[in-house]
């Protein structure tokens, strides 16, 4: 849920979709949450049934085959890193901003990035409850005011009183593509949900309290996200869309300020920047253990698969990430580049491979239970159903993001076409490298998609001691 960062959606993203779907905004949040659930039904049926951590790395591996699997790992860490990246270029300019806000000095966004960066570094060397107990204050901050907003503005009634159009599925015949881009918008709202499968050597009970966090997570953001949007709207009335397309940056705050108190927007300010923090932590979190799934199959130097002997943290793996990311950092600040724009493209980048990953998932569950020695109690909805509308769903979504590159990382139409070379290189590496292993180093191969059970350099030392 931290890596969503909600008071940001709210903030800074929801006006997109309400600029693009209109009143029916609050609709598409749904059906995005209806889309996410039903690609859950697929992948927390693997997470039952393949009792391995690496998430979309290890379904995909038994799925669809060593080889891809391994690509998409790398696709994966190469994403968390580029959404990582992107975060602390918004969360410097965000802090540096509020700053400013609170009458203090105008400061340079990298500043604050590098304090970020600290203490996000810091925080990654601990065991993951560590950073679960930070999330959870400040979830709980930034819930509350934006729960405080949806009260005063829905019990107000609005601007103009409530309506149930925006949730009228009659008006999205006529609603032409822009439904299509704001589904595009709201679905990269939820990236990370799907990370909670990565913490199954870290958590108890994981066969329980995978799916479960699982299902609670995509439920709550996305019932969450359309109320909100509902207030939001209601908060302007008709003329919603074109306060969203003129002002989406201070759309949320100005309403915060009529129909809760004035200034109270300041507050939100600062929630904005501890949330982005938040968000940083969940990313350096899941990059990480990307990063140690693959050196626990030696795809990059087994060193990185080293767990603190206290902590039980992938430590080295975390320390890795936070080196990539400084030096990305150091050098984005030293060239004449607008943060935004490089905000924009990273984000973007990293969503767009993460939702194409989902596809390539579900296509894993499909080919998986499909076996024979698979088949079991599970239900044909959940085996073959639930993944193929996934499939269609998300695939025409990405399809779409790819012919609208610009609608995801900014820029001119085609002008950054060019960057989906990125991960298309980066699946090209890790499907080399396993073709190498099947050659040379046939052990190796076989292992891919998780390390033994019994290797203690590996899962065996994540386990959480209690």
């Amino acid at each position: 849920m931290a890596f969503s960062a909600p008071i940001v959606t709210i903030a800074g993203y929801m006006a997109f979709a309400i600029d693009f779907a209109g009143e029916l905004a609050p609709l598409v949040y749904l059906i995005t949450t209806a889309l996410v659930l039903i690609f859950a039904v697929g992948f927390t049926t693997m997470t039952r049934r393949v009792p391995r951590p690496g998430a979309f790395y290890a379904y995909i591996t038994v799925g669809i085959g060593r080889a891809f699997g391994l690509g998409s790992a790398f696709v994966a860490s190469l994403s968390y890193t580029l959404l990582l990246i992107g975060l602390y270029c918004f969360a410097g300019v965000t802090i540096a901003e509020m700053i400013t806000l609170f009458h203090g000095p105008e400061t340079e966004w990298w500043i604050w990035t590098l304090a970020a960066w600290a203490i996000v570094s810091a925080l990654g060397h601990f065991h993951v409850e560590v950073s679960a107990k930070v999330l959870s204050i400040v979830m709980a901050f930034e819930i509350l005011l934006v729960v405080v907003f949806n009260v005063a503005s829905l019990g107000q009634g609005g601007v103009d009183g409530l309506s149930v159009q925006p949730f009228n599925p009659s008006g999205l015949g006529g609603a032409g593509t822009g439904i299509f881009v704001a589904l595009l918008f709201t679905f990269g709202n939820f990236v990370g949900f799907e990370s909670t499968a990565l913490y199954r050597d870290e958590v108890r009970e994981p066969v329980k309290t995978i799916p479960r966090a699982t299902y609670l997570a995509v439920i709550f953001i996305g019932i969450f996200y359309s109320v909100s949007c509902y207030a939001l709207i209601s908060a302007y009335g008709p003329s919603s869309q074109q306060v969203a397309q003129d002002n989406p940056a201070g759309m949320f705050n100005d309403a915060l300020d009529t129909f809760v108190a004035s200034n109270v927007s300041m507050i939100a300010a600062a929630l904005v920047a501890t949330s982005s923090i938040a968000a940083l932590i969940s990313t350096h979190n899941v990059a990480s253990r990307y990063i140690f799934n693959l050196a626990a199959d030696h795809a990059v130097p087994r060193y990185l698969a080293g767990v603190h002997p206290k902590h039980h943290s992938p430590y080295r793996a975390s320390l890795t990430i936070a080196v990539i990311a400084v030096i990305a950092l150091v050098t984005i600040a030293g060239l004449p580049v607008n943060t935004a724009v490089v905000y924009g493209a990273m984000s973007g980048l990293g969503s767009m491979g993460v939702m194409t990953l989902m596809v390539l998932v579900s296509i894993a569950v499909i080919a998986w239970f499909a076996r024979p020695q698979n088949r079991g109690i599970d239900s044909v909805w959940k085996t073959v159903i639930a993944p193929i509308i996934s499939v269609l769903a998300i695939g025409t979504i990405v399809v779409f993001a790819m012919s609208r590159f610009d609608l995801v990382v900014g820029g001119e139409p085609g002008q950054l076409t060019w960057l989906l070379v990125v991960p298309a290189t980066a699946l090209a590496i890790g499907i080399g490298i396993a073709l190498y292993f099947r050659s040379a180093k046939p052990e190796y191969y076989d292992n891919l998609g998780r390390a033994e059970r019994g290797d203690e350099d590996a899962a065996g030392g994540m386990k959480l001691q209690v």
